[in-house]
C-alpha cells in the first residue's frame, strides 16, 4: 500500500525558509516520480518540483523557481523540498505525489498537473505571516 506522509510545515515570516520532508513507504521508491504540489486557499492545486526516481531530473514549476530546492534520500525514502524567502502568497496546504512510471523523467517533465498523479500524501500546513 502506497503511502506519502509529508511533515515540515509551519507558522513563518516572510522571508524564512521552511523544509518539508515526504516520507513514503508500499512502492519501489526508486522507479516512482514524487512531486510537490500545493493549494492556497480558494485556489486549484498547483504543482512545485518533481524528483524522478534515479533523482537525475528535478523539474521547477514557475510558481516558487528560483526558491525552493527538491531533493530525495534513497536510503531513507523520503523526498524533500527545501523553500527559501517565503512570503504570504505561499500560505497553503502542500501536498506530495507519487506516480510511477517507465520514464518518471518524462512524467516530472511533461505531467506535473494533478489529473495525473495516483497517490497523495495528507497534507502539511504552510501560513508565512509576519
Amino acid at each position: 500500500q502506497v503511502q506519502l506522509v509529508e511533515s515540515g510545515g509551519g507558522l513563518v515570516r516572510p522571508g524564512e525558509s521552511l523544509r518539508l520532508s515526504c516520507a513514503t513507504s508500499g512502492f519501489t521508491f526508486d522507479y516512482y516520480a514524487i512531486a510537490w504540489f500545493r493549494q492556497a486557499p480558494g485556489k486549484e492545486r498547483e504543482g512545485v518540483s518533481c524528483i524522478n526516481g534515479n533523482g537525475h531530473t528535478t523539474t521547477y514549476e514557475d510558481s516558487m523557481k528560483g526558491r525552493v530546492t527538491i531533493s530525495k534520500d534513497n536510503a531513507e525514502k523520503t523526498v524533500y523540498l527545501q523553500m527559501n524567502n517565503l512570503n504570504p502568497e505561499d500560505t497553503g496546504v502542500y501536498y506530495c505525489a507519487a506516480k510511477g512510471a517507465l520514464d518518471s523523467g518524462y512524467v516530472c517533465r511533461s505531467q506535473m498537473s494533478t489529473e495525473y498523479w495516483d497517490h497523495w500524501g495528507q497534507g502539511t500546513q504552510v501560513a508565512v505571516s509576519s
